[in-house]
Parts: structure tokens; C-alpha cells; sequence
């Protein structure tokens, strides 16, 4: 033995003999293998094709992945670039040779975690002193060696390389060292290599990755670190980004989320602009569909390219090209592929890096890691956060998780100033990078005028649950030092800044305690940006899909101002319409694109759970409101009683649409594959009309029986009810849309405030209405439930559906559980 390891010795041998005459040839094996392990760890250069995940105390977790995915996944049509890793043997080496042992221990004995100048000077001089030494000549000699094979390899005499740092409880399920260190892209020659993995190992003790030991509690000093070499992807001629096997702000785990740019891919890190964002559902994606449920165009002004005397130089993007997606639909899909074969082979979500070469059009996985912020929690906990006032917010922005934070700003120009901060403050600056990361601990919200999903800033806080706004563009400029404000990203996509300190409460349920109760429990569902954090809720699916929300507020434009686009006249009308639809020459496309995307956010959520869609039911002041509707509606007297529903569809005027309407749904269905949409008719007023609907909607490539598909009509007319049974020969059941029902029972305009308090659900006439809709509907074994307003507001009402014997109620998201606890006796929430 030679200091506890195999050696070459005669000793050794001798070992190895008397083992195998022990054991047998089945001993002979073990210890074949035994040696091997213990060769690979005296080694200090380990080529990628030689080491696996099960290296990671070796190469860390950076470089066991990618040795895994070249040897593992290749095969199955995943490209990984070739490279080489100094184990943490070679840093261990380094720091003996040149005696840095005691010298470190002597920087650290004087460290104050809880200092940001003693981590300053802690982390420089620990830094310098590494940067100071020299490589050991073998150490030097191997480097080289294995930097001229990776060159001859891709035909090159001093190959382009990426050198990255690996640290071994880097990337570990719980914990993620991601962007903490040091990485050098486009480095070339000998002298640019050894300078960069100097650099790389002096990261080691950046004044990041202290804070992140000191919160993770790993010995500074016990700490190892490998660096990866790896031939780079000339994505500086083509895109790049990163993968996420789960919804970044929810943990929704259906979904694969990729992020891309122009050029190469730290620009996404630094937070300098927004990358385009493509959502893939897993489950269909399985089954051959294509099924990229949402595409988001980003701001890709800048991007980096080749420096010419090497790394990386910041140019802008042409404006041809801000307006165009950095990939192709067909290379979203490969990625997605990819991005699930590395998933089902590491069986836990993944944050993957991907770049596609310019010169060969080829893709690449250039790294991958576990997802370190969603996958950890266990449990059935729902965390609900409610804003207590309506305020109108100052700014708004991208969010980042579902939380509420408060607290005095702090307004940073740059990261020499950041020892200005204090604990409890609100940081806001430009933007952030890994040289930032001592300060958010520290932060009670973060807002950024840069950044996407997957800069720095939303990574740092999505992993210490803190609020966090980004892209907001003016934050710096609009919010003042020590202005109170309260950071809100409880509202779904948009983050909003609210100005003081905002009364908001947080309510927590574990939802394995919930009782259980006999009738279905749904959901009403109006914005798609919430629908991944409401399908964790109990439910049995969505009673109430709301496609005019999508209309109002993602699409902005009235459908018909779009299809007749090239015919108007109005500049003003026709400028708005340009700027909205910028990605869009074809302004039908867009329409039927968003309003597709907005309802498949829904359907994607609950699946394969049933989601009821209503058709549009915008009333003709609602639709003026939108851009160029003045061009198509009347001015009604009451809209609540006019052009609305059913008689929309089929009148001509309306009917190129009701086809755009359709058109979106049936790409939901046949081209996402989300087959659980059922669909529901509002405001029907006779069965003649019913028919012309059903008429025009298999016209339209949407025919009731079809693929599974089921129609209803919502019942809210008295002609509904009295004539329940011819409307149920011809639709698949009947939905209650009590609101309007008790409007035209009652006698009464739900919108006049001068009569709203007779308008009561539980009017003795309301009722026995619904009840009489309800067993026509057991009678007929057809579908029967409510979407209105009522049983989220009146337990008891919720109580009196049950007893009738209603088939599902649909529920606002915040009256979901309160109503199950109603619905089962309890007096308490769990």
C-alpha cells in the first residue's frame, strides 16, 4: 500500500494475489474493478469518457454529468461536446505543492461570515495567494498532454475550449454551487488554458461560494474543486440557453421549460436581456405530439460573441432579428426530447445548458444539474399569499415565485457599493451576476431592471424563496432610497412594487390533511398564468375556463380588427395593432397563436384532468374596449342583454371570429394532443341557436363525439331550464351559470348597483330552477354542474348543490379548501 492507496508495489501485488486465490474468480472481479476505482483516483487528468456520475467526489458534479450523458446518452442521440477534468486529486495537489495548506488556514482564522468587508478581504486574499503559485511541472505536462488530444480530436492545432469549475458538493440534489464559480469560454493555446484553470481553482474561494459553504455548512477548507475542459459550441454564430424539467416559479413538473438567445449563453446569467421562453408539455410530447403550448418572443438586444484575442465580447443584435425566435420549433422539440432522456436518466429534474453551433446548425447539451429549488420539497403543503387592499402598483414586472416581501430600497448602481446594504431592505439595481450573491441573504425582495426567468437575480431568489422582480426597466429610476414598498408576487406572472408597507397575510394547508367529500370539486380559471400554481390545489379538474380573459387581457385586439387588419384605415388603430402584434405578419395567426397558447396554459395544468372551455363571452362594450372595436360593435343599451353568446357565432358579421376561435382550440387539441378539453356554449337562447353553433363548429374542425369531445351549454336562461331536455338532445350536459340565471329570473341587471341586493342565488325561484337543471340531467346520466359565483361565496348554497345531487362544483382558486372543510363538517382549517 503506498499512503492507503493501490500502488505498483510488490506488496500490493502480493495482496491482489492472495485475494484472488480467497475469492475465487468472482473475488478476481471485484477487486479487477476495486483497482481500477482506485487508478482513476490517483489520476489527475480523467478524460469525460472516462468518468460517470458516480465520480462526483472525483470531478465534482458538473463533471461526473457530463461523462455520464457522453457515455449513457450519446447512444440515444443526445450530443455532448468531448473534454477532459482535473480532479479534485490535481487541486489537492496544487495546494500541497506549493504549501498553501497553512496559509489558508491562517486567512480563515480570522473570518466574520456576518461581515461583508471581512468576507471581502477573507475571499481576495485566499484568491491572490492561489493565483501567486505555480503548477507543479508533471501537473503542467498532463494538462497539456490532454489539451493537444482534445484539439487533434476536432481537427484543431489549439482547439477552442470552454474551462469550468467543478466543485465536488457542487450540483449536489440539495444543493447547487450553479454560477457560484468562475468559468472562462473561448480560451486557446497553452498559456490562455493554464491561465484560465488558475483562475478557475482560485474561484474556489470567491466571495460567493464562501457565503454559499457558510450556508450550506461545508468546510471551507475540507472543500475540493475540478475543472472541466470542454470544446466549445460555436453558439456565438447561432443560440443558446437553458432547460428546466419543471416550471421554474411552481414546481409544475409537466412541463419542460426552455430559455435561448442569440449567441452565447452567459447573457442569460448576467440578466442583460430577456431570452424567448418556450414551454413543451411532457405527457403529450411522449405521444409524438407538438406540443410547445407557449411561445414567448423575449428582448434579445444584446448578445455575445467570439472576443477576437479570445473570451467574450458584448455586441448588439440586429432589430431584424429582436423580432425573430432564436430557434426553430423543430430544434424546441429535439431540446424538450433531449432535456426528458436526461431526465428519466438521472429520475430527478434537471437545469440544463444547451447551445447550437452556427457552423453545422448542430445541437448540444453542454451541461446538466440537478433542479435544486423545487425538487427538495416534500410534502402536500399549499402556502397561499394574499394582498389584504387593492392598490394600483408603481411598477411592475416579471415575478419570480409566489411570495410577498417588504421592507425599506435600496437602490445599488453597482457591486463595488454593496457593503451599503443592510439586513431587511429591498434591493434594487440593474441587474445582478455571482458577485452579488452575499446580499441576498441578507434581502427582504429583490427588483431588477434587467433579467428574465433565468437570469441571475430570479435563479439566486427562486433558490432562497425570496420575492423578486424582474425586467421591470425603470426600477432604478422610479424608486427612491429608504421609500417603503412592498414587493408582490402573489398575482401570477406579473410582479408588482406597491408603494408602503401593504397588509398582506399567508395562509398554509397541508393538503394530505384535507377531508375528502363525495361531489366533484373544480375550479374556475380565468388567467392561464395562474393555472400552474392552482392545479396543486384538491381539485377534479377546471369547471370553468374563461377565453375572454385571454382576449382582454394577453390578445388586446378585437379578433375582427385583426382578420380584417389590411382593410383599415384608422392609423392610429392600425399603429397600436403593429406594436402589439409585433411578431406577427399575419394578424389572424397571432390571434389564433395567443388565444391557442393562453387555453393549452390551462389544459396542460389539470391534465388529464377535464377542463371546460367556454366560448368568448364578451359583451359588445367589453369588445369596444379592446383595440379597433369601435370598428365592429354597436352601442348597446345593455350589453348584459344583447349581442352576446350563442348569437355571436353564427351571425355573419361575427362568424371569421368564431372560425379564429375555433381554429385555436382544434391546434389545442390535435397539434398540443390535449384531448381533455370539453367545450361549453354560453348563452344559448333556443335550441335552433344551439344547433347553428354545433353546425359551425364541426364546419370548423371541432365535431361534438369526435376524438372524445363533449359540448355543453350553460344554463342561465329560464329557456334553459324549461326546455332542459330538448337541450340536452343535442349537448353532453349543462353547466349553471347562476349569476345570469338569477339576473333573468329575478328580473333584474346585475351591473346596476341600485338593485344589487336583490339580485341573491338563493332566491326560493333561483333555486328551484337549478334544482329542476340538475335532475333533468340525472335523468338524462348527463353532465351537470355550476361555474357561478355563488358557492364560493355561500357555504350553505354549496351545501344545497350537494343535497340536489349536482354532479361538480367550480370554485374560485381562494374558496377551494374553505369550501371542502364546509362541505365535510370541518370547523377548522387543517
Amino acid at each position: 500500500m503506498v499512503n492507503g492507496r493501490f500502488g505498483t508495489d510488490t506488496g500490493n501485488i502480493q495482496t491482489l494475489s492472495l485475494a484472488i486465490a480467497r475469492r475465487g474468480v468472482r473475488g478476481m472481479r471485484s477487486i479487477q474493478r476495486t483497482a481500477k476505482t482506485m487508478s482513476k483516483k490517483q489520476k489527475y487528468i480523467l478524460p469525460f469518457k472516462a468518468i460517470s456520475k458516480k465520480d462526483v467526489r472525483l470531478v465534482g458534479g458538473k463533471n461526473g454529468s457530463l461523462g455520464e450523458m457522453l457515455s449513457q446518452l450519446s447512444r440515444k442521440g443526445v450530443n455532448v461536446p468531448d473534454g477532459f477534468a482535473l480532479t479534485t486529486k490535481a487541486y489537492r495537489y496544487f495546494i500541497k505543492r506549493n504549501k498553501l495548506d497553512k496559509k489558508l488556514k491562517d486567512i480563515f482564522a480570522d473570518f466574520n461570515s456576518q461581515d461583508i468587508k471581512s468576507l471581502q478581504a477573507t475571499g481576495k486574499a485566499a484568491r491572490e495567494l492561489i493565483l501567486r503559485a505555480e503548477f507543479p511541472l508533471d501537473l503542467k505536462k498532463e494538462i497539456l498532454r490532454a489539451y493537444k488530444k482534445l484539439s487533434a480530436k476536432y481537427g484543431q492545432e489549439e482547439s477552442d475550449v470552454a474551462v469550468r469549475s467543478s466543485g465536488v458538493a457542487e450540483d449536489a440534489p440539495t444543493m447547487s454551487f450553479a454560477g457560484q464559480f468562475e468559468s472562462f469560454l473561448n480560451v486557446s493555446g497553452a498559456d490562455g488554458l493554464l491561465t484560465a484553470i488558475k483562475e478557475c481553482l482560485a474561484s474556489a474561494f470567491g466571495d460567493r461560494v464562501i457565503v454559499y459553504r457558510e450556508e450550506k455548512k461545508v468546510p471551507h477548507l475540507k472543500f475540493a474543486l475540478s475543472v472541466g475542459v470542454q470544446k466549445m459550441v460555436r453558439s456565438d454564430l447561432a443560440s443558446s440557453g437553458v432547460i428546466f424539467t419543471v416550471d421554474t416559479e411552481t414546481g409544475f413538473q409537466n412541463v419542460v421549460l426552455i430559455s435561448s438567445l442569440f449567441g452565447i449563453g452567459e447573457m442569460i446569467v448576467k440578466g442583460k436581456v430577456t431570452p424567448d421562453e418556450f414551454y413543451v408539455f411532457k405527457p403529450t410530447l411522449k405521444q409524438g405530439y407538438k406540443s410547445i403550448i407557449i411561445k414567448n418572443l423575449g428582448r434579445k438586444t444584446k448578445k455575445y460573441i467570439y472576443g477576437k484575442t479570445g473570451g467574450l465580447k458584448e455586441v448588439g443584435v440586429p432589430r431584424i432579428s429582436q423580432g425573430k425566435f432564436s430557434l426553430k420549433d423543430e430544434e424546441v422539440l429535439t431540446l424538450a426530447k433531449w432535456a426528458l432522456l436526461i431526465e428519466e436518466h438521472y429520475r430527478h429534474p434537471q437545469d440544463i445548458e444547451w447551445a447550437k453551433d452556427g457552423r453545422t446548425g448542430e445541437l448540444f447539451i453542454v451541461q446538466s444539474r440537478p433542479e435544486t429549488v423545487h425538487s427538495p420539497q416534500k410534502g402536500n403543503v399549499y402556502q397561499e399569499y394574499q394582498i389584504k387592499a387593492a392598490k394600483k402598483p408603481i411598477l411592475t414586472g416579471i415575478a419570480v415565485g409566489s411570495k410577498i416581501g417588504q421592507g425599506p430600497v435600496r437602490v445599488i448602481s453597482d457591486v463595488s457599493k454593496i457593503s451599503q446594504f443592510k439586513k431587511g431592505e429591498v434591493l434594487v439595481t440593474k441587474m445582478t451576476d455571482p458577485d452579488w450573491v452575499s446580499v441576498f441573504p441578507l434581502a427582504a425582495a429583490v427588483v431588477t431592471d434587467e433579467g428574465g426567468k433565468t437570469s441571475h437575480a430570479a435563479i439566486v431568489s427562486r433558490e432562497l424563496g425570496l420575492p423578486c422582480i424582474v425586467g421591470v426597466k425603470v426600477a432604478t429610476k422610479v424608486l427612491k432610497q429608504g421609500q417603503e414598498v412592498t414587493v408582490d408576487c402573489s398575482q401570477g406572472a406579473e410582479g408588482r412594487v406597491l408603494s408602503g408597507k401593504v397588509p398582506f397575510k399567508v395562509r398554509e394547508y397541508d393538503l394530505k390533511k384535507l377531508p375528502k367529500v363525495k361531489t366533484k370539486i373544480m375550479v374556475n380559471i380565468g388567467a392561464p398564468e395562474a393555472a400552474f400554481k392552482t392545479s396543486f390545489l384538491p381539485t377534479d379538474g377546471v369547471g370553468l375556463a374563461r377565453q375572454e380573459f385571454v382576449i382582454a387581457e394577453k390578445i388586446r385586439v378585437h379578433p375582427l380588427a385583426l382578420y380584417h387588419y389590411k382593410n383599415i384605415q384608422n392609423k392610429k388603430i392600425k399603429k397600436q395593432i403593429d406594436e402589439i402584434t409585433v411578431e406577427h405578419k399575419d394578424k389572424k395567426e397571432y390571434f389564433v397563436k395567443e388565444l391557442a397558447e393562453g387555453v393549452a396554459q390551462i389544459a396542460a395544468a389539470f391534465w388529464p384532468k377535464p377542463v371546460i372551455l367556454r366560448f368568448s363571452d364578451l359583451k359588445s362594450n367589453e369588445y369596444r374596449s379592446l383595440v379597433g372595436g369601435e370598428l365592429f360593435e354597436p352601442q348597446e343599451e345593455n350589453p348584459m342583454l344583447g349581442w352576446r353568446g350563442a348569437s355571436r357565432y353564427y351571425d355573419a358579421k361575427f362568424r371569421p371570429a368564431f372560425k379564429m376561435e375555433c381554429e385555436a382550440i382544434k391546434r389545442v387539441r390535435d397539434e398540443f394532443g390535449l384531448k381533455n378539453i370539453k367545450l361549453m356554449v354560453p348563452f344559448c337562447r333556443t335550441v335552433e341557436e344551439g344547433q347553428l353553433v354545433l353546425k359551425l363548429m364541426r364546419e370548423y374542425g371541432l365535431e361534438r363525439g369526435k376524438d372524445g369531445l363533449e359540448v355543453y351549454v350553460m344554463a342561465e336562461i329560464p329557456s334553459n331550464v324549461l326546455l332542459a331536455d330538448k337541450f340536452l338532445d343535442i349537448f353532453d350536459g349543462m353547466s349553471i351559470g347562476s349569476n345570469d340565471l338569477t339576473q333573468l329570473v329575478l328580473g333584474l341587471d346585475r351591473d346596476s348597483a341600485l338593485i344589487a341586493k336583490v339580485g341573491d342565488e338563493r332566491n326560493e325561484a333561483v333555486k328551484e330552477m337549478i334544482a329542476k337543471v340538475i335532475q333533468t340531467c340525472k335523468k338524462r346520466k348527463k353532465y351537470s354542474g355550476i361555474c357561478g359565483q355563488a358557492p364560493s361565496d355561500y357555504p350553505d348554497f354549496a351545501e344545497f348543490l350537494v343535497k340536489e345531487g349536482i354532479g361538480s362544483i367550480s370554485l374560485n382558486p381562494d374558496t377551494v379548501i374553505k369550501t371542502i372543510l364546509a362541505l365535510a363538517g370541518a370547523k377548522r382549517a387543517v
